[in-house]
């Protein structure tokens, strides 16, 4: 072996492997150019970072004594060796200067920085930025993981995979295929990516699958996403979207009712945009399609029985078979209540009875009713609630308008507020009725279709306005309560309850302040009828009238009494002339 070959140097490449300022690689090349290299003179001249070639003399304990040809041997620490077979005497091993001469005079050697530096070498003669290398995982440091390339590469956390990545201890020790992305040579590292090639891979399976794949295919992929309108699945490359109409001929909430994450789906390939690179998928479609003969299986009318699987506020869902489900709605519940909420009716898992209503087949719609299957009190509600007839009947709730009353369990009728009292001015029912009561009234009318009952009370007797110009003519006395009083006169209610007005001019013929002056609420008065107003509802009563009338009799009984006086005195005399004549 030459003396040059025997550090395994070249001309140009010694110079860049060790780290020479411009005199030193002069200098050295000088001797190189020269040939003058017996193994002492470039001992001689050896500087720390030369890569020397060396041979293993001794072992100690915890060393290897290797004789470099220098003016001492050096000692490199056993566990810098990674290779156990090279620990062989008389073993030939390269090893790099690191110091000189030490404090004790002694060359400190080292294996492991040679094989870096080797390693180094390699990585630079036979790979580029790009290029494709094995490597083996072998640790983990911030940021990443350290990778075993030849060298140590260091692997970014965001390059370890394609995935979201939970746990970095499951990588260690595994052996992949990386891309260089980066070599820094000052620094001599090297940043690898995982990534990049799985991208590219997935990219191209993705363009391979969208070439080869076709609508009506059945694939098989993994569950890698659910959301609220579907689950997307990874088709080996390509992500596929199964919407959750898609997925089942019956109806559910959320795809998490169906399936879970990782799990394996055999799927319909339903459309295909090759532009976009989406795949719509199907799993129902792989069944047969229950509403193909729906229409023919259940024609309205059709009585049936299921589950209910589902309750919302406008209604509750019923199974009638695996993958047919139908709605009652709440209007469809009772003929007689008046039904807000569906478990007031039927529960989740009760088995219940529906006629079919109408079925839509392309909208996958089936509208049922249960308030069908009994008979409907409404249908005999006309024969049985005549008009003019007298029922007893239960008030059950009262509003401002007038009070709901109930006929028969389900069948309730309203009185309103004005058929409640002919001569009465009602302001709210309960002025004249209470919840709970019970009470006759008259039918008033029926309306089956709108399920409306109206009844009164006040028709139970006869309206006093009819025949009021008869019981109370213009000009008679009647007797009465003061009821109210106010600034313009005082209301009295008559014998019959109908009310009337003693208008303020009609008080007195004296002057007074005030009505109080004349009348007192509470006070029996007698007064006269000076006006009717039938139409109305209205009578204007007079109580100066009574009192004119009454003057007016006393005038005439004093008239009256004066002429008797005067008729007696006259017979009087006469007598007395005729016992006494002059």
């Amino acid at each position: 072996m030459s003396d040059t070959a025997q550090y395994s140097w070249n001309d140009d490449k010694l110079v860049d492997d060790v780290d020479f300022n411009d005199e030193e690689a002069a200098s050295f090349k000088a001797l190189l150019d020269e040939g003058a290299g017996s193994s002492d003179t470039l001992a001689a001249h050896a500087l720390p970072g030369t890569i020397l070639n060396g041979k293993i003399v001794e072992f100690t304990k915890d060393h290897v004594v290797i004789d470099v040809g220098l003016k001492s041997e050096g000692l490199v620490p056993i566990a810098e060796f990674s290779d156990p077979s090279e620990l062989v005497l008389d073993g030939e091993v390269e090893v790099l200067l690191d110091e000189a001469e030490d404090e004790n005079g002694q060359i400190v050697l080292s294996r492991e920085k040679a094989e870096r530096q080797r390693q180094w070498e390699h990585i630079l003669e036979h790979c580029e930025e790009g290029s494709i290398v094995k490597g083996r995982i072998s640790r983990k440091v911030k940021g990443g993981l350290m990778v075993d390339i030849g060298m140590e590469a260091f692997l970014p956390g965001s390059q370890i995979d394609n995935k979201r990545i939970k746990n970095l201890d499951e990588y260690l020790g595994k052996t992949f295929e990386f891309k260089i992305l980066k070599i820094n040579i000052d620094r001599k590292n090297v940043v690898v990516s995982r990534r990049e090639l799985l991208e590219a891979e997935r990219i191209s399976k993705k363009a391979e699958l969208l070439e080869s794949i076709q609508v009506g295919d059945v694939r098989e992929g993994a569950v890698k996403n659910i959301t609220d309108f579907g689950v997307f699945l990874d088709l080996d490359g390509i992500d596929g979207l199964l919407h959750i109409t898609d997925m089942t001929w019956k109806r559910i909430k959320h795809p998490s009712e169906m399936v879970e994450l990782g799990q394996k789906l055999e799927v319909m390939i339903l459309n295909v945009d090759k532009d976009k690179g989406r795949v719509a998928l199907g799993l129902k479609q792989k069944e047969s399609n229950p509403w193909e003969q729906i229409e023919n299986k259940y024609p309205p009318g059709t009585r049936i029985s299921g589950t209910i699987v589902n309750l919302l506020p406008y209604g509750a869902f019923i199974e009638i078979e695996p993958g047919i489900e139908g709605l009652i709605h709440i209007s469809e519940m009772s003929w007689v209540k008046n039904v807000t909420d569906p478990s007031d009716i039927v529960n989740k898992g009760d088995e219940v009875e529906a006629i079919v209503l109408s079925v839509q087949r392309d909208e996958g719609k089936i509208s049922l009713g249960i308030k069908q299957t009994e008979r409907n009190p409404w249908d005999e509600a006309e024969d049985k609630y005549p008009v003019d007839q007298t029922v007893q009947v239960e008030v059950k709730n009262l509003t401002n308008y007038g009070a709901f009353v109930e006929l028969e369990p389900g069948v309730e009728g309203l009185i309103h507020i004005s058929d409640l009292s002919w001569i009465k001015k009602v302001s709210h029912p309960s002025e004249v009725l209470s919840k709970g009561e019970q009470v006759k009234a008259v039918i008033l009318s029926v309306d089956r279709q709108s399920k409306k009952i109206t009844l009164g009370i006040k028709q139970l007797s006869q309206n006093p306005w009819d025949t009021i110009e008869k019981t109370m003519p213009v000009g008679s006395l009647v007797k009465g309560v003061v009821t109210k009083i106010t600034a313009f006169g005082a209301f009295i209610e008559l014998e019959s309850g109908i009310e009337g007005l003693v208008h303020v001019t009609e008080l007195s013929d004296q002057a007074f302040g005030k009505v109080e002056d004349v009348l007192n609420k509470g006070s029996e008065v007698t007064v006269k009828v000076i006006k009717l107003d039938r139409e109305h509802k209205k009578i204007a009563l007079s109580l100066k009238e009574v009192m004119i009338d009454e003057n007016q009799e006393n005038r005439d009984d004093i008239v009256v009494a004066g002429v008797q006086d005067s008729a007696e005195t006259a017979d009087a005399a006469d007598s007395a002339g005729e016992e006494n004549p002059s």
